[in-house]
């Protein structure tokens, strides 16, 4: 049974110069593990783009916003051995979604040069 869906869309110049202008955002925003993927990439804006429209759909589909003292850093987005993009969970997002009963994330994300965009659906 679905539980809730989330749809977020940013520009990645946006998102440059937001990380570019503030260089504590990364750390507020990203985990080490993103920051390091994101940032071992030609494409680096890109791809932090791209996890922050995961982590917006994610709260989205939680349907709390950042409520509850959860954090984005707290949402973890990595890839599985085939590329797939998954989501790792910590803190206090872990323990709402394990309290509301959700068994799966489903996530997909595109990025292009100017934009990027995500969508989740979590499951019960």
């Amino acid at each position: 049974m679905i539980f809730g869906i989330g749809t977020d869309i940013i520009e990645v110049a946006r998102m440059e110069r937001h990380i570019t202008s503030n260089s504590s955002l990364k750390e507020k925003l990203f985990t080490a593990r993103e920051q390091a993927y994101s940032e071992n990439k030609a494409t680096v804006f890109q791809h932090y783009a791209a996890r922050f429209a995961a982590k917006e759909a994610f709260f989205k589909a939680l349907g709390t916003g950042y409520r509850y003292g959860m954090a984005f850093h707290e949402i973890e987005v990595v890839n599985d051995d085939l590329g797939k993009p998954i989501v790792h969970l910590h803190g206090k997002v872990k323990e709402f979604i394990e309290k509301e009963g959700i068994q799966h994330i489903h996530l997909s994300i595109s990025h292009v040069k100017e934009m990027a965009s995500a969508f989740v659906v979590l499951e019960i």
